[in-house]
């Protein structure tokens, strides 16, 4: 579908995702206790942040590495998966010895409009989106969050860091690709880029997932008021199941 999808295509891939990330987190969350190499070259960047906003945080993996080199900033983790946030925040109260309620994570529900009016008019330094993007269905789902990340961003200094899958890459994950009438839907009723893949681990399961061109993200970066100011590959054998980028506001 080379237009703006459907709302109902766009509920029934987020209800997907949801589900997959309710259904699998545990055994999700157990290939998570390791940065990507990728987020891992940025990650002295990050140390360097006074303020830094996860978006996107799962199971709190980028917060406890951080602190283990001595991030002394604000940090805040945002995330729509509970039970991914209760992994984090349990594994955050069990090394502070504290209360699970005051971990720096927040549930965030970014389909409902002015997400961001709850963080109260915060600003960060930094803001990360590794892995998130591509889980977000349609241009216009896209640029809606990057607009309300973009409010969000300490202007001029602050940075987004964003990682996203290039499974295409990868034979092995090409192989995971399932056919849309799978989930009853139909490829003209997707966007170019957009894909089924299956999970393996802990049972079957399905995700959305797009698969972006360096291109498209310059010119999402461009429609959403960033601007791109470094890009690079990384992760999987051949370093490049990933692509990173770094962008400022325009």
């Amino acid at each position: 579908m080379k237009g703006a999808l459907k709302a109902a295509v766009v509920q029934q891939l987020l209800s997907l995702n949801r589900q997959f990330y309710e259904q699998f987190a545990e055994p999700f969350a157990q290939t998570r206790f390791r940065l990507q190499p990728g987020v891992r070259k940025l990650v002295p960047r990050l140390l360097q942040a006074p303020s830094l906003l996860d978006f996107g945080c799962g199971n709190g993996e980028l917060y406890f590495v951080l602190r283990q080199a001595g991030f002394q900033g604000r940090y805040l983790g945002l995330d729509f998966s509970l039970k991914m946030l209760q992994i984090a925040a349990q594994r955050w109260a069990e090394e502070e010895k504290r209360h699970p309620e005051d971990a720096p994570f927040q549930s965030v529900d970014t389909i409902q409009p002015h997400w961001e009016q709850s963080l109260q008019g915060e600003t960060f330094a930094a803001i990360t989106v590794f892995a998130v993007l591509h889980h977000l269905p349609s241009l216009e789902l896209r640029l809606g969050v990057l607009k309300a990340l973009r409010s969000l961003l300490v202007q001029e200094e602050g940075r987004l860091y964003l990682s996203n899958w290039q499974f295409l890459n990868s034979l092995r994950y090409r192989q995971r690709i399932q056919a849309w009438e799978e989930v009853g839907l139909m490829t003209s009723e997707v966007e170019e880029g957009d894909y089924l893949l299956d999970w393996r681990e802990g049972g079957r399961g399905l995700r959305y997932v797009h698969h972006f061109t360096e291109e498209e993200l310059t010119q999402l970066a461009e429609q959403s008021g960033f601007r791109v100011i470094e890009t690079f590959y990384s992760d999987g054998h051949e370093g490049n199941l990933a692509i990173y980028q770094i962008w400022r506001t325009a």
